[in-house]
């Protein structure tokens, strides 16, 4: 005969509950508590019966991740390490891919397809500060990146400008001083683009260097392609420098492309630093010093606070739910060969 949890619970010496709690993820649970509930899940082989459990709570255990483009590194890796979150919590994930197009964007929040799932992590690039109404949804919902604030809804965050800033004083402690920065949105206030380039000139004036603004550089999107013609652009335009921040990985490795191609040597020359720390970073030669923006940590907390909000009540109106959390993950700074003082 099957294991059951009232089983489990009995063996490990807790209630049913607690052993619900465990197995659908929630963290206010004990360390030493959950280690005992695994063990005893371990040993009786017990295996949770998610159909049968979403059908009694009338859920679908399907969540839906909307993520601009997959094509970037960081979004593709963030995926895959959300889908692994979600899997342990017993979850199923629908990716979709907005492309940063309005449109779809909103077809995201109020499409017919939004009712095929229990709840939705989404990182806006399209919708802004002049949208929050739409954000006022009777769903689980959980916001990623720095598009949208003050909606409500718990949001998940890089610490943009601290990573930035870090980024920067590491060139500085190097002896640069020279320092461009690649993929800029001057047009956009609010966003990664200008934080981490709030972040820059934070460090600069920190230092008592002044902001040459011939050394920034505005490329729009965040490709390999991009970050090699912004180099390329910078090196024929005849300003001086000795260092580049890209502001996320994928323009960084364009920009070691074009320094190679123009016989420019990483660091000797020109010192490289990205954000993002994506999984190529360290296998490209020279290696790419970056930025790790705890993308494990944004994914598992985002999972988290969603399982919590489909926890609650359905249809419950954002005004009426608990407070909204606020989550800024941990950055660390990952120095290799790209960044290497003269």
């Amino acid at each position: 005969m099957a294991a059951t949890m009232h089983d489990v619970a009995r063996l490990a010496g807790v209630s049913a509950k607690t052993v619900s709690n465990v197995i659908n993820g929630y963290p206010h649970v004990r360390e030493a508590t959950r280690a005992k509930v695994q063990l005893a899940i371990d040993k009786l082989g017990y295996e949770l019966n998610v159909t049968a459990r979403n059908l009694r709570l009338g859920r679908t255990g399907l969540i839906t991740l909307a993520l601009p483009e997959l094509k970037l590194p960081y979004f593709a890796e963030f995926a895959d390490e959300a889908i692994r979150a979600a899997e342990a919590r017993g979850l199923r994930v629908l990716i979709e891919q907005t492309n940063a197009d309005r449109a779809r964007e909103l077809a995201v929040l109020h499409g017919v397809r939004r009712v095929m799932t229990d709840g939705l992590i989404f990182s806006p690039l399209a919708l802004g500060p002049d949208d929050i109404r739409l954000f006022q949804v009777d769903f689980p919902l959980v916001l990623l990146g720095e598009r949208v604030f003050g909606s409500g809804n718990d949001h998940v965050a890089v610490d943009n400008v601290a990573g930035a800033r870090a980024a920067t004083q590491h060139l500085i402690e190097g002896g640069r001083r020279r320092i461009a920065v690649v993929g800029s949105h001057p047009d956009e206030p609010v966003g990664a683009p200008a934080l981490r380039e709030r972040g820059y000139r934070e460090a600069l004036a920190g230092a008592g260097i002044a902001v040459d603004e011939a050394l920034i550089r505005p490329g729009q999107a965040w490709h390999m392609s991009v970050g090699a013609q912004l180099t390329d652009e910078l090196i024929a335009s005849g300003v001086a420098f000795d260092a580049v921040f890209a502001l996320n990985d994928a323009l960084a490795l364009g920009v070691l492309h074009s320094l190679h191609q123009h016989r420019i040597k990483v660091p000797a020359q020109v010192a490289v630093i990205g954000f993002d720390d994506v999984e190529e970073s360290a296998y490209v030669r020279p290696t790419l010093s970056s930025v790790s923006p705890g993308r494990e940590q944004i994914a598992t907390t985002a999972i988290d606070l969603l399982l919590q909000r489909i926890a609650e009540s359905p249809g419950t109106p954002a005004g009426e739910r608990a407070p909204a959390r606020r989550v800024l993950a941990e950055f660390s700074l990952v120095p290799r060969q790209s960044s290497g003082a003269r």
